[in-house]
């Protein structure tokens, strides 16, 4: 995928730490924080870079050595004593490469999980290396894929929320400290941490306070 390295195997997963890195939190958090990140009336649907959905999980590109910073965002942010389902995946690790959106007749992005999803590695997935660049330069989505024949996509895999761009370099889009401010696209990684843990805790506690409701309710 974009020259991005991976390591053997099916599925093909994706190294962090050499060109990006991942925040994970869970999707209603995630959601959450996209919509107070976004410029006003856009959609929380399309960030302005790359961003996968797992299951219950978001997961959020960002520069590579984001997750080496993150404890002491998080300190600086005075969110460090608090127990926060946000964490990071940097150098060493792996993550699954996300499906590719589906397309539908209509030239829409269809569904994540739609049957029309496939290995976001495509043929190269065997070799253990992708680059959906190649196929599709000029289009602001991939192209269309075959159909999910191995039902990863509905086992849960992880889809693209918003996939990388494929010409101009994927990486200048990924929210970074060295972005004052941010651009228009990403957010400073200082300001998505902080508002990725406000959501995070505000999701914690509105899920503690839900639990006595429905234990009540189911007496």
């Amino acid at each position: 995928m974009l020259g991005w390295p991976t390591a053997p195997g099916t599925p093909v997963r994706l190294r962090t730490g050499v060109r990006f890195d991942v925040l994970d939190v869970p999707v209603q958090a995630g959601h959450a924080a996209l919509r107070r990140l976004g410029p006003p009336g856009a959609t929380p649907r399309r960030p302005g870079f790359p961003v996968a959905l797992r299951g219950g999980r978001m997961l959020l590109l960002v520069a590579a050595g984001g997750a080496e910073e993150l404890p002491g965002l998080l300190e600086w942010l005075e969110w460090g004593s608090l127990p926060l389902d946000l964490t990071a995946v940097g150098a060493g690790g792996l993550v699954e490469a996300p499906l590719l959106p589906a397309t539908g007749a209509t030239g829409a992005a269809g569904s994540a999980g739609a049957t029309g999803s496939a290995d976001v590695a495509g043929s190269a997935g065997a070799a253990g290396s992708a680059d959906v660049g190649r196929a599709g330069r000029g289009s602001a989505l991939p192209p269309p894929r075959p159909r999910d024949h191995d039902g990863r996509a509905r086992r849960g895999a992880a889809v693209w929320l918003r996939p990388p761009e494929q010409e101009g370099g994927a990486e200048t889009s990924l929210p970074a400290l060295s972005a004052v401010g941010g651009t228009a696209a990403a957010p400073d990684l200082a300001r998505l941490v902080h508002t990725l843990a406000t959501e995070c805790h505000r999701f914690r506690l509105s899920s503690r306070c839900a639990s006595p409701r429905l234990a009540r309710a189911t007496r």
